[in-house]
């Protein structure tokens, strides 16, 4: 039995107080959350009470987009079909956090021949771009807001090339029916949801530059209210020519040359994208990394993310300690949890770049015996002092300097197993909410150049993610799809969040196999996330009552609210169970 029974665990306070209840009002500080810069805006709490199925399930963070990605499995499409369906749509609805104008990983099941597909559709810098992009005239850095609301953030989009090159392969059905659902939301329209609303609302900068102030507020600047039905007619003409043209549609002709223009005569940095930067962007298959845990094996992205190799890293750096016989949460889980990150994020700030550009030890990170030596340093009875990155054992020279970014990713994710076996693990991003604020042929485009480090030697190392021409900027985000002994799909996961993507994607993971919870109860347990040397505690729950334990452990400790967007489906006897964040929007719908 692949995870035995199931447990139901909830959050106690939020939830207990049913649909009308939030976070913010569970939280004991709602500011914790603003004051940490998280991605997006805390919008509440809406009660999930997960799904079943036997045959095919979708999960992501919108019911229109999920019932788009259903109606593409019921029409005789496959997996990927339907995350593609999903995405489109989500890109009208949640328009804050993914879309054409920003990238994509995509990690695709191909049930047939028991292969795992990894597709990188990760944004590109400009070809001129250099080191110094978010720095100004006395060489200190930009500050956050001002680096990421305009031109020089943005980079070659690359989500409409990741889909075209996964599906000529591997798709199901025709390329034009993906668009479909996408073309009809945009051409008759859509209600403002509770969350759209409340991200308008608090963004302070988006009213102010025209295009999108015209789409989503009033004249006086207040967002269109809640129920508001917004119509997109330049987004669904968009969609109808790539559906019809091809990719070439988006990254030649006139629609390149709008967001050229948009990002080079912007009055808000202005930066230095070409056409030929939009022609030359190309999708990537890489090779997708895998390592034992348990009797488990956890397959994800590997770089220019970091999410894959941060999941397998905090799992492999747990697997030495009794996690199972742990009650989940308890202080003594959360304190091991929270060493390993902090393990993890120190790797990750050294060696974690575009391979294409810079040498990273991916397979060395990742390596048992690697992993047995860090784990070593995890002390039950108190906290590392300096946690340091490592040395991996791989060939090459890698004297890296630990770079910094602004990476606030406003992300979402999709899960989906179809009737065949096959499944996808979908993680997208324009990166901040909004991305960089500015908006073309009714679609807004990223802000992910941000996630360059914005330094490019520290102590006379060179910075591994320094910005360089033509590169793709370092990524948290990790789909995860999770195997048996015998190759039997056992999870499907990721996260929206930033660098909380790896804790978030982990805890849910660590909740489903060594807690025995279905997606929904692993989804909706606690948030524990690490924030620099901070450890961040889910308000209004029972992680309130360890934190006097872990700042007696040493630990940093607050509590705040995090809008995770963690959508999974785990199997078992055959069945598929399904879990949708109640932190956002989402749903899970099968059949």
């Amino acid at each position: 039995m692949i995870l035995r029974h199931y447990r139901q665990l909830g959050l106690t306070c939020a939830l207990a107080m049913g649909l009308a209840s939030t976070l913010t009002a569970c939280a004991t500080t709602p500011t914790d959350a603003q004051d940490l810069d998280f991605p997006e805006a805390s919008s509440g709490l809406v009660e999930q009470k997960g799904g079943t199925a036997s045959r095919f399930m979708v999960a992501a963070a919108n019911p229109i987009a999920v019932q788009a990605g259903y109606d593409a499995l019921k029409a005789g499409g496959n997996a990927l079909d339907a995350a593609f369906a999903t995405q489109l749509v989500l890109n009208l609805v949640e328009p804050q956090s993914s879309g054409i104008g920003g990238g994509a990983f995509v990690l695709y099941w191909d049930n047939a021949t028991k292969t795992l597909h990894a597709f990188d559709g990760r944004e590109t810098a400009p070809a001129t771009a250099t080191e110094d992009r978010f720095l100004v005239d006395d060489g200190t850095a930009m500050g956050r807001r001002e680096a990421v609301i305009g031109g020089k953030s943005v980079g070659v989009p690359g989500l409409v090339r990741v889909m075209h090159l996964a599906h000529e392969t591997h798709g199901a059905l025709p390329w034009t029916d993906i668009f479909t659902p996408a073309i009809d939301v945009a051409t008759d329209g859509f209600n403002i949801s509770p969350r759209l609303f409340r991200l308008l609302e608090v963004d302070k900068t988006l009213p102010l530059i025209e295009t999108p102030a015209a789409h989503y507020y009033l004249s006086d600047g207040t967002p269109k209210t809640v129920g508001t039905r917004i119509q997109n007619p330049k987004m669904a003409n968009t969609l109808r020519r790539i559906s019809i043209e091809g990719p070439d549609a988006f990254y030649t002709g006139a629609i390149a040359q709008d967001i050229v223009t948009e990002v080079t005569q912007t009055t808000r940095n202005p930066a230095d994208l070409t056409l030929d930067d939009m022609a030359n962007y190309s999708a990537k298959e890489r090779t997708p990394l895998c390592a034992p845990y348990r009797r488990f094996t956890i397959c994800g992205m590997p770089a220019p993310t970091s999410g894959g190799i941060g999941v397998i890293q905090t799992l492999g750096l747990l697997e030495k300690f009794d996690l199972p016989g742990m009650e989940p949460w308890s202080a003594e889980a959360v304190h091991l949890f929270a060493e390993a990150g902090r393990l993890v994020y120190a790797d990750r700030a050294t060696y974690i770049a575009d391979p294409d550009f810079s040498p990273v030890p991916q397979q060395g990170l990742i390596d048992k015996d690697y992993l047995a030596e860090r784990a070593a340093l995890i002390d039950p009875a108190g906290r590392i002092a300096k946690a340091e990155a490592g040395k991996p054992p791989q060939k090459g020279a890698f004297n890296y300097g630990p770079g910094r970014d602004f990476e606030r990713p406003s992300t979402t994710h999709i899960s989906v197993v179809d009737d065949k076996g096959n499944a996808v693990s979908m993680t997208s991003s324009i990166e901040g909410a909004f991305g960089s604020h500015l908006m073309v042929h009714g679609f807004l485009l990223n802000n992910q150049l941000t996630d360059f480090s914005y330094d490019a030697v520290v102590e006379g190392r060179t910075v591994a993610n320094r910005v360089e021409g033509g590169k793709r900027p370092r990524s948290s985000m990790a789909p995860i799809i999770v195997f048996d002994e015998n190759d039997e799909i056992v999870a499907v996961s990721g996260s929206p969040g930033g660098m909380a993507i790896v804790p978030l994607v982990a805890k849910t993971l660590i909740a489903m196999l060594d807690w025995n919870m279905t997606p929904q109860a692993a989804t909706n347990l606690p948030n524990v996330l690490l924030f620099g040397s901070t450890v961040l505690l889910e308000g209004g729950t029972e992680l309130e009552n360890i934190k006097p334990t872990l700042e007696a452990l040493g630990h940093r400790v607050r509590v705040g609210n995090f809008p995770s967007g963690v959508h999974a489906i785990g199997m078992r006897d055959g069945m598929l169970f399904g879990g949708a964040d109640p932190r956002r929007e989402g749903t899970v719908m099968g059949e």
